[in-house]
């Protein structure tokens, strides 16, 4: 029970506080942190002088260990802070907040609406460049808004919903082991030539572990779709995200994407450039609009705000009928 009122109370910190970027200038984010450990790992067991099956294995063993050690962080930190009273409580608190991604990632895609109005396609394919990996080059204004809404989309399930999730169920530990899995997904989770055998067991997991995130961040879009926009716009996100959720390539990323082009009536997803590699996928909600603008960027970002009060309101409902019982 009290891990949900201090996930409510990290929720609206973060909401407010986000991540300040004077706190990172002088302190290393624990995500980077999670990066270091991971690099440990990767550069002497991932060398080409490995088998696949010698790497594979490497892989899974490292992100076996990296799991257990970031849940033992957690575990020690929950029993330091269980100690302190009403200022373990903060600091928990605060500790929570960092993990979450609400304001940030709200800022992020702003600065994408906010360079294409203030500079043009330029301002917007440089703001956009910070949050996707696909070449910006290759963007024009209504590519750039679909970019920045399906990051949107994406990293609300598993920047916001998971690590909420994961905390809820299994506190500290379990909110560390997600952010270590999801990070380590991030940097050798790739199918490429280098972290195919590695990144494996990586990526498998991060597919289990962001599974029930991804299907709850698609009904919170859908709820916020239906508060912001009307009944039917909730309605079509839902049935949108139903239907289109399996052309992505991601087992969990179609599932927001699809709820967020539902929402807005908005074509996502389908061909893009990564690396000078094109991906041809198809269209999630293709009968939708095709001329993404800024205006559907600030549409997004309000139905994604609306989404994590939503998230919030489901956590506090759950405390107090927690508490009644």
């Amino acid at each position: 029970m009290s891990h949900l009122l201090q996930l409510l109370l990290a929720i609206g910190l973060d909401r407010i506080v986000g991540d300040p970027p004077w706190l990172w200038r002088r302190l290393p984010h624990p995500v980077v942190v999670f990066g270091k450990a991971i690099d440990l790992f990767e550069k002497p067991l991932n060398r080409s002088t490995f088998t696949a099956e010698g790497r594979r294995l490497n892989g899974a063993v490292t992100i076996l260990l990296l799991l257990s050690g970031s849940a033992a962080v957690g575990c020690m930190l929950s029993w330091f802070f269980d100690h302190l009273g009403l200022i373990g409580v903060l600091l928990e608190v605060i500790v929570v907040a960092v993990f979450l991604a609400q304001k940030s990632l709200g800022d992020h895609v702003q600065a994408v609406a906010d360079g294409l109005q203030r500079e043009g396609l330029e301002g917007g394919r440089l703001a956009v460049a910070l949050i996707v990996g696909r070449d910006p080059k290759t963007l024009g204004e209504a590519g750039v808004s679909r970019a920045a809404i399906e990051s949107l989309s994406e990293n609300f399930a598993d920047g916001v919903v998971a690590p909420a999730l994961w905390y809820a169920i299994a506190g500290l530990p379990g909110m560390l082991a997600y952010k270590m899995l999801n990070t380590a997904d991030s940097m050798i989770g790739h199918k490429n030539e280098r972290f195919l055998d590695f990144g494996w067991a990586s990526a498998r997991l991060d597919d289990l572990a962001n599974w029930p995130a991804a299907r709850l961040a698609a009904g919170f879009i859908a709820l916020a779709a239906a508060v912001r926009l009307g009944a039917g716009a909730g309605r079509r996100s839902m049935s949108v995200a139903l239907r289109d959720s399996g052309l992505h390539r991601s087992p969990n990323s179609g599932w927001p994407e699809a709820a967020m082009a539902g929402a807005l009536d908005l074509q996502l997803a389908g061909p893009r450039v990564y690396g000078g590699v094109r991906v041809s996928e198809p269209m999630m909600h293709a009968g939708g609009r095709d001329n993404a603008g800024p205006a559907d960027i600030l549409g997004g970002i309000g139905v994604f705000y609306a989404a994590c009060a939503i998230m919030a309101a489901v956590v506090a409902l759950t405390w107090l009928a927690i508490r009644l019982l």
